[in-house]
């Protein structure tokens, strides 16, 4: 606002002296070397290096822990440490040395964010936060500056707001302090963590304002083993995707402002969403509500929720249309999929559908029986034979196979090589980087035509089921578990 009142004043002089007669062919000169110069030293983060976003404790009053759902153990690991900081009157007489920074991983959109500024209110203090990527110029020494300038910032927030904390945030801060060495044009991206790593050597418990550092990412693979070592990152939190209980929490939490109709059953879609991070879910309600608002309801209703799942995972509908033909195909392999899960486990299929989303022109969509880690080699037997059941029924009823099981292939392939590398292969306990190359892919082959042989034999004792659910996908276009069940019960009895 000052600078834009200067700029109507100088103009507004300069305009007056020309109507009095006067030459401001100087005033002219002496301004453009002057935005020039201002131009350069902004460039080169001489003048306003930043203005890093501050959160103010009256903006998050509301925003705190509770807030977060799916992290119960991530949320207590955190609290634990971030009781050093309240406490630090204690830790101070006991002679614990204080946190300097916390770092926070696990995948993307699982709230790694929201526990930043939940941690500052938790603590009480002022909140700064950026991101890894704000560092990094062409500019030799502007990353450093910027590094200093965020701290110093901290501190200074902390100080008008009248408080003895300060949380600093960086997100991607893999950008910032990924190993060194890496870059040969110059050492910017070095020098940049040297700061850092300067700063955080610095923070003591007896600051005026206490600095705590608080970083996510999701490769922290990448991060400089200077930067992990004890007394700078002391404690590293892992965020990681939520369970069905955690899906159903924060389900709860992103649908408590949201009319529900009688017929949802939350614990339903949480069991259905299994590797939804809490990015997904939220999403997944927010477009629910987009469709109940597109049908004219006042309430969300199951079958939102249901459709919503398929977009979040594959996408919005396409308008292409494929042929008769194509659709058959379709209809076929996404029934032969549904088939080979029922048998296996049954009450696994959710939907079977053959409307184009993404890339796929058709899918099968499995309810998990429960959130698995584990894997064995029944399962993932049984994971290749549905993955290899679209192409099978395919050859068997149409004659021949097409180029939609491609992706099929590569999952099978890929479960054949977990069973490969776990140990569960007639091979036994390898060493898969010094095992023949022939000899491991003949392995995989084997393991693969296995199962194929196996899915034959179902496809060809089932082949009267087809008739009746490829007939239905075309002119409805999905099916539901259920109803596929109930065709199922009633060409086998």
């Amino acid at each position: 606002m000052i600078k834009e009142i200067s700029i109507g004043i100088s103009m507004a002089a300069l305009l007056s002296m020309l109507i009095m007669g006067y030459d401001i062919t100087p005033f002219l000169f002496l301004a453009a070397a002057a935005g020039g110069l201002y131009y350069f030293a902004r460039m080169r983060g001489l003048i306003n290096v930043k203005n890093f976003e501050t959160v103010s404790v009256a903006e998050r009053r509301d925003f705190s822990f509770d807030d977060i759902g799916g992290q119960e153990s991530a949320i207590k690991e955190l609290k634990e440490a971030l009781d050093f900081i309240k406490n630090h009157c204690s830790i101070k007489h006991l002679g614990i040395r204080p946190l300097k920074g916390i770092l926070l991983t696990g995948p993307p959109g699982t709230g790694k964010t929201l526990m930043a500024k939940a941690a500052a209110s938790y603590t009480d203090a002022a909140f700064v936060a950026s991101s890894g990527s704000e560092f990094i110029e062409m500019y030799a020494g502007v990353g450093a500056q910027r590094v200093r300038k965020l701290f110093q910032s901290a501190r200074e927030t902390a100080s008008r707001q009248k408080k003895n904390n300060a949380l600093v945030f960086i997100d991607e801060i893999e950008i910032l302090g990924g190993k060194r060495g890496k870059t040969t044009s110059h050492l910017e991206y070095d020098q940049t963590l040297n700061q850092l790593l300067v700063e955080m050597d610095g923070l003591k418990v007896d600051d005026n304002v206490r600095v705590l550092l608080v970083a996510a990412t999701n490769r922290d693979d990448m991060l400089d083993p200077a930067l992990l070592r004890p007394g700078r990152f002391d404690r590293r939190v892992k965020v990681d995707l939520p369970d069905k209980e955690g899906r159903l929490q924060i389900l709860k939490l992103h649908t408590r402002n949201k009319p529900l109709a009688g017929d949802v059953k939350l614990e339903a879609i949480a069991k259905d969403t299994f590797g939804f991070s809490g990015a997904h879910l939220e999403s997944l309600a927010n477009e629910a509500a987009i469709l109940a608002m597109r049908e004219d309801s006042q309430e969300i209703c199951q079958h939102h929720f249901n459709e919503s799942i398929d977009k979040v995972m594959m996408g919005g509908k396409l308008d292409k249309k494929p042929s008769e033909a194509d659709m058959k195909r379709v209809a076929v392999h996404e029934s032969g999929h549904a088939l080979l899960s029922e048998i296996v486990r049954r009450g696994s299929v959710s939907a079977v559908t053959v409307t184009p989303r993404g890339d796929a022109l058709g899918y099968m969509r499995q309810t998990p029986e429960d959130d698995t880690y584990l894997y064995t080699k029944d399962f993932l037997e049984n994971q290749i034979a549905i993955m290899l059941a679209g192409s099978v029924a395919e050859e068997i009823i149409l004659g021949n196979r097409s180029t939609g099981s491609s992706g099929d292939f590569e999952q099978a392939v890929r479960a054949a090589d977990t069973i490969l590398r776990s140990g569960m292969s007639d091979l036994g306990v390898v060493c898969p980087d010094s095992l023949p190359q022939e000899l491991k892919h003949k392995t995989i082959t084997g393991i693969v035509n296995g199962q194929e042989e196996r899915v034959k034999n179902y496809i060809i004792e089932s082949k009267h089921i087809f008739n009746s659910t490829v007939e239905i996908l075309l002119e409805e276009e999905k099916i539901s578990g259920d109803r596929f069940r109930e065709i199922m019960r009633e060409k086998l009895n």
